[in-house]
């Protein structure tokens, strides 16, 4: 499975590693993700996430249910 959050859509960056001789080698930046589950009082089950840890903030400032219910308007969850 790719390492993207599934309701923010955030995935890994790419950069340099930078020597004290600032030579300059590929490297990755990889999103936070954890593997979390959900209870969705609405449709009344669990449901399990790979989040990143800033979605996980949102998922507690706005809900579980107006989370999915963005990710979907925007493409990200199914």
């Amino acid at each position: 499975m790719s390492r993207v959050c599934e309701l923010t859509g955030k995935k890994a960056m790419v950069g340099n590693n930078v020597s004290h001789a600032m030579n300059k080698t590929k490297r990755k930046f990889h999103a936070n993700l954890v593997k979390k589950r959900f209870y969705v009082p609405e449709e009344d089950n669990w449901i399990t996430l790979k989040v990143s840890t800033s979605a996980l903030k949102t998922i507690n400032k706005i809900g579980i249910t107006a989370a999915i219910k963005e990710a979907k308007s925007k493409g990200f969850l199914k």
